[in-house]
C-alpha cells in the first residue's frame, strides 16, 4: 500500500510524504544527522530545503556536495542516492536580518512549505552578546515571521536547550516567563555599539553564564509569544553526544561534551581538568534526539491549531534514566583509551580532576604549561613548527568556559519526551522507536572512542595494533620519568639534609614513643 494511502495520523512517513520542509542549521551536527533521518525513513518526503549561506571560497552548492560526501550519508548514496536530488540548498543567512532570503526564494518557501525545522544556533559560548542575538534570537524571531506566511504550515519545531534555563535547578517540560524582552534584546544589539554592548554584557546577563543560554532562553520568549498563531514544538535536547546506531554508530563531528574529554585524556593532552566528579552529567545521543524531533514534528502536525493552541514542550535529556557521574565519564574514557589507543598520544592518559580554582592552575601550570614549553622548545630545535603551547591554551579557555556546566548539576523533567514513545504508530517503532533506558552504556562510549577515532579523528582502525604499541611505549617512558623524579627528588633531599634531618626525627620519636 502506497504511503499516500496511509492515515498520517497513524505513520509518521505518511505524514512527511508529499510534503515539503524547511531545515535551518542543516550544515550543523543535529541538521545534518536530521536530514539523513528524514531522507531514509521518509523516503516520500517532496524536498527538504536547506538555508544556507555560502562560505569562504565555496557556493551552497559546494557545501551541499561536500557535506553529502561525509561517510554520515553512506547508506544513502550506497540504497538511495537519488534521494539527494530532493535536498534544495537556498541563499540565506540566520545572522542577517529576514534570515538574508532574496524576495523570489522567500515567497517560493511560503507556498511550497509546511513543515520547519529551526535547528540554526550559535552554540559557542564566548560568543559576543551582539552576534549571539542575532544568531539564536532575532533569527527565531525572523523564522516564525516566515512560517506565520505559510499557508501550508502544520508544525514549527524551535530547537532551544535544556540549559536555556540555568537558573532553575529543575527544568518542567513548560515555557517560562523571563522578565527580559526580547523585542528590547534585539533592539539594543541592533542599534548599541560594539564597545559599549561588551561592558554591559555582563550586567545584562545578570544570572546566565554565557551569551549561548541567555540568547537562547530569550528565543523561547520569540516563540512564546506566537503560541496560539503558529503550530509550535519547543525541543529542548541536552548535551547532544555520539549516535548510538543510526546512521553510523559513534558518528560525531565535534569536540564537544563528554567525547570531547575522553579524548582529550586519552591523547595526553587533558592532564588535569576543573569540575566536580560527584556532579551528574546529562547526555542525549543524537539520533535519539533527532527521532524524538521527527515523532514530536509529526504529533504536532497532525492536531490543528485550532483544537490545540498550546505550544508542545520536549526536554530531550537522559534525566535519572542513564545518570552518570563526572568522574566516572573520565574513569570510563581512561578505561576505553588503554583498550582501544588513540594515535599518536603525547603522554600516558592520566587526568586529575581538582574542583578547587587555585589547585587547578596551579596543576595547568605544571602539568599543560610547562611540559608544553619543553616539547614545543624541542619541535622548534628540531626544525617543527611549535604546537602543544597553542593547543593547550585552547584546552584551558575551554574548561573555563565549561566550568559552571562541570561544577553544577540539573534535573530536566522529561515525561513528556518519553511519552512519544507510546505515541509513537507500532508499526513506526523500528524506525523512530527511541527507548535507551535499556542500552549498555559501558559499550556505548566505547562506541564513542570508536566513532572519535574514526569520524572526528581519522585514525585507520587498522593500525590499532601500532596504536597500542605506541601507548605501551609511552607507559614505559611514563614510569622511567617518574622513578627519574623521584630520585632527582630524593637527591635534592639528601643535597639538602632534609632526609638526614627526617630521619634523625623519625628515630627520636621512635625511642621517645618505645621508652
Amino acid at each position: 500500500m502506497s504511503l499516500n494511502r496511509v492515515d498520517p495520523t497513524t505513520s509518521i512517513p505518511a505524514f512527511y510524504a508529499g510534503r515539503s520542509i524547511l531545515v535551518t542549521g542543516g550544515t550543523g551536527f543535529m541538521g545534518k544527522v536530521l536530514i539523513e533521518k528524514l531522507l531514509w525513513s521518509c523516503p516520500d518526503i517532496q524536498e527538504i530545503f536547506l538555508l544556507m549561506r555560502p562560505k569562504k571560497d565555496m557556493s551552497i552548492d559546494e557545501r551541499l556536495k561536500k557535506m553529502l560526501g561525509l561517510p554520515l550519508f553512506d547508506r544513502l548514496r550506497e540504497n538511495r542516492p537519488r534521494a539527494f536530488e530532493k535536498l534544495i540548498p537556498v541563499t540565506g543567512d540566520t545572522t542577517e536580518e529576514g534570515l538574508g532570503l532574496p524576495p523570489i526564494e522567500r515567497q517560493y518557501l511560503i507556498d511550497r512549505v509546511s513543515i520547519v525545522f529551526h535547528v540554526a544556533a550559535s552554540v559557542r559560548f564566548d560568543d559576543s552578546l551582539k552576534n549571539a542575538i542575532f544568531m539564536n534570537t532575532r533569527s527565531t524571531r525572523d523564522v516564525c515571521i516566515l512560517a506565520a506566511s505559510m499557508k501550508q504550515l502544520v508544525a514549527l519545531v524551535h530547537v532551544s536547550s535544556t540549559y536555556s534555563h540555568t537558573d532553575k535547578y529543575c527544568v518542567e517540560e513548560k515555557i517560562y516567563p523571563f522578565e527580559m524582552d526580547w523585542k528590547k534584546a534585539i533592539r539594543i544589539a541592533e542599534t548599541v555599539d560594539d564597545h559599549t554592548l561588551r561592558i554591559l554584557t555582563p550586567k545584562i546577563l545578570d544570572c546566565f553564564p554565557n551569551t549561548y543560554t541567555f540568547t537562547k532562553r530569550l528565543a523561547e520568549g520569540v516563540v512564546a509569544d506566537y503560541a496560539g498563531v503558529l503550530p509550535i514544538v519547543v525541543f529542548r535536547p541536552s548535551i547532544v553526544i555520539s549516535a548510538i546506531l543510526e546512521p553510523l554508530g559513534g558518528w560525531l563531528d565535534n569536540f564537544n561534551g563528554p567525547v570531547g574529554l575522553m579524548i582529550g585524556g586519552g591523547k595526553g593532552v587533558l592532564r588535569v581538568t576543573w569540575l566536580d566528579g560527584h556532579k551528574t552529567a546529562d547526555f542525549i545521543p543524537v539520533d535519539v534526539a533527532i527521532k524524538a524531533m521527527i515523532t514530536a514534528a509529526w504529533k504536532r502536525g497532525i492536531v490543528t491549531i485550532t483544537k490545540d493552541p498550546n505550544i508542545a514542550v520536549y526536554n530531550c535529556s537522559a534525566s535519572d534514566r542513564k545518570s552518570i557521574s563526572m568522574s566516572e565519564i573520565v574513569e570510563m574514557g581512561l578505561l576505553h583509551t588503554k583498550d582501544i589507543p588513540l594515535e599518536g598520544i603525547l603522554w600516558i592518559p592520566n587526568i586529575t580532576i581538582s574542583t578547587n580554582k587555585f589547585v587547578y592552575y596551579i596543576l595547568t601550570m605544571l602539568l599543560h604549561i610547562l611540559p608544553a614549553l619543553m616539547i614545543d622548545s624541542i619541535l622548534k630545535v628540531s626544525g617543527r613548527k611549535p604546537m602543544l603551547l597553542k593547543l593547550q591554551r585552547k584546552v584551558y579557555v575551554a574548561n573555563n568556559a565549561l566550568h559552571y556546566f562541570l561544577t553544577n548539576e540539573w534535573k530536566f523533567m522529561n515525561a513528556k519526551m518519553h511519552n512519544l514513545l507510546v505515541d509513537t504508530p507500532p508499526a513506526d517503532l523500528d524506525s523512530f522507536g527511541f527507548e535507551y533506558a535499556s542500552f549498555d552504556i559501558y559499550n556505548y562510549f566505547k562506541t564513542c572512542i570508536v566513532g572519535a577515532k574514526k569520524y572526528l579523528l581519522h585514525e585507520n582502525m587498522n593500525r590499532l595494533d601500532d596504536a597500542r604499541k605506541h601507548y605501551n611505549r609511552m607507559h614505559l617512558i611514563d614510569r622511567f620519568f617518574k622513578i627519574w623524579l623521584g630520585a632527582m627528588l630524593a637527591w635534592l633531599l639528601v643535597r639538602c639534609g632534609v632526609l638526614g634531618l627526617l630521619f634523625s626525627s623519625y628515630r627520636s620519636t621512635v625511642e621517645t614513643f618505645t621508652g
